[in-house]
């Protein structure tokens, strides 16, 4: 079972509101640093800590603004209690922290927010899950959809590649 793919690093020109957002805004708590070819690295964590669990922020001083666009990451998303969602979104409206309010993703809800250096954040709910629209025991062996994406299924399928 995979439980995680480790942390993710973030690259900020100036680490300071960046980790106010995450103390402050998400509990986290500094908890270790470290240097990565020449860059000290701030590593902010929740819960019990480890990879799972980690944001490392790299500091590059000299770093040119992001660009969307191809390697790059379009957002990180945070996992959070289907009971938690409606907390979550009152706590950033609480500390006026702009954010997308409510999204129905069909599979699961999410609330979107940028932190200051621009990097945008989501949060993410378990529920109601990938297993909403079709059984378990057969979950992925066909293309699933929401059903505000249903209308461009066509296009959609013709801009897949096989996976083999």
């Amino acid at each position: 079972q995979i439980r995680g793919l480790g942390p993710i690093t973030l690259s900020v020109r100036d680490p300071r509101p960046t980790l106010a957002l995450l103390f402050e805004g998400l509990g986290m708590a500094l908890a270790r640093s470290y240097r990565s070819g020449g860059d000290e690295v701030l590593v902010a964590s929740m819960g019990t800590g480890g990879a799972a669990a980690e944001l490392h922020l790299a500091v590059q001083p000299d770093l040119p603004p992001a660009r969307p666009g191809a390697g790059g990451v379009h957002h990180v998303a945070f996992r959070a209690s289907d009971d938690d969602h409606l907390r979550w979104l009152d706590h950033l409206e609480a500390l006026r922290i702009p954010n997308s309010g409510s999204v129905d993703r069909f599979y699961f809800r999410s609330l979107y927010f940028r932190e200051p250096n621009g990097i945008l954040f989501e949060i993410a709910t378990d529920g109601p899950g990938f297993d909403v629209d079709e059984p378990l025991g057969t979950l992925g062996e066909e293309l699933a959809l929401p059903p505000f994406l249903e209308p461009r299924r066509a296009d959609i399928e013709a801009n897949l590649r096989p996976l083999a």
